[in-house]
């Protein structure tokens, strides 16, 4: 058994990556395979998971674009109903900002749309992966005349005014937390998640070293009678556990793991929600050990990314 503090970590070294390289980097979480990426492993490894259907891992990347074009084709792209898409109006177009979800999704709804149309078409020049070629790439769509379309840099993004920026720029973040953190976390909508599987995890295994990471509780002191309360219930757990593994699935041997195991999730997001999490999250109300991993993470992401 071993216990550990939480942590987190802000994935901007992902920020300038390619969006297969991000998409592969976040999925693998899910199911503790970072050892199994490769010079070359980032684009077979994205395209299985869209043929899969596993759209949540294209939720962990984004593209923004900016939009010059006649007032008919905004009321056009905004009659699609674009759920899932940020837009914004600015002067002489809009401004829009998705996942790769996202605009899979609203493509496949809407392909006859002359704006969505010419985003498509870029999209498979950067991402064909993602978006293979069809018998119309040639062809500008009806309704694109006069449609200036640029993809922004993330650099960029960051330089919009306040109101916009805090809009268009996504930030992933990687706990490493207890499971009832991250119960609480996951009630936050407009995130995307992933989450370390104890479905697929089998922590007997020489990668997880052997044995089950329990977090360390904020509520004991080391030492305390409560505390090694909890230890003895933690290795307990672990062996019926690993007694449970000799004859079952790992998805069967889980459901004896408490809320204390630790677990990695990554949370993904625009800054609005990011100052909505802080809000309630870091609060004398909140959740101590949600206290304990979120009061220096808002402080780290102040500093960084001016969300005051």
């Amino acid at each position: 058994m071993r216990i550990i503090e939480p942590s987190f970590q802000i994935l901007d070294e992902l920020d300038r990556a390619s969006a297969a390289v991000r998409l592969e980097a976040c999925g693998r979480v899910c199911y503790k395979s970072e050892d199994k990426i490769g010079d070359d492993s980032a684009i077979p490894f994205v395209t299985r998971i869209a043929a899969h259907g596993h759209n949540s891992v294209l939720e962990m990347a984004v593209v923004s674009y900016r939009l010059r074009c006649r007032e008919e084709a905004v009321a056009a792209l905004l009659a699609c109903q674009p759920r899932f898409l940020v837009i914004d109006r600015e002067e002489g177009g809009l401004l829009v900002t998705a996942s790769m979800r996202a605009y899979r999704e609203i493509f496949a709804a809407h392909g006859d749309n002359a704006l969505l149309a010419l985003l498509r078409r870029d999209l498979r020049v950067t991402c064909p992966y993602l978006f293979p070629a069809g018998e119309e790439d040639g062809s500008v769509p009806s309704g694109a005349d006069g449609v200036d379309l640029r993809r922004l840099s993330l650099t960029e993004v960051d330089e919009l005014p306040d109101e916009l920026r805090l809009r268009h720029r996504f930030v992933a973040v990687r706990f490493i937390v207890n499971r009832a953190v991250t119960h609480e976390l996951v009630r936050h909508r407009p995130c995307s998640f992933l989450q370390e599987s104890q479905r697929y995890c089998r922590y007997s295994e020489d990668k997880f070293g052997s044995e089950v990471t329990f977090i360390k509780p904020v509520f004991f002191a080391e030492g305390s009678a409560e505390y090694r309360l909890w230890q003895g219930a933690m290795e307990e757990t672990e062996r019926v556990y690993f007694r449970l593994l000799e004859t079952s699935t790992p998805q069967a041997a889980r459901t004896v793991l408490p809320n204390s195991c630790k677990t990695e999730i990554i949370v993904f997001c625009n800054l609005v929600e990011w100052r909505h999490i802080f809000a309630l999250r870091t609060t004398p109300a909140a959740e101590p050990s949600m206290r304990e991993i979120m009061i220096p993470l808002q402080k780290e992401m102040e500093r960084r990314y001016r969300i005051r």
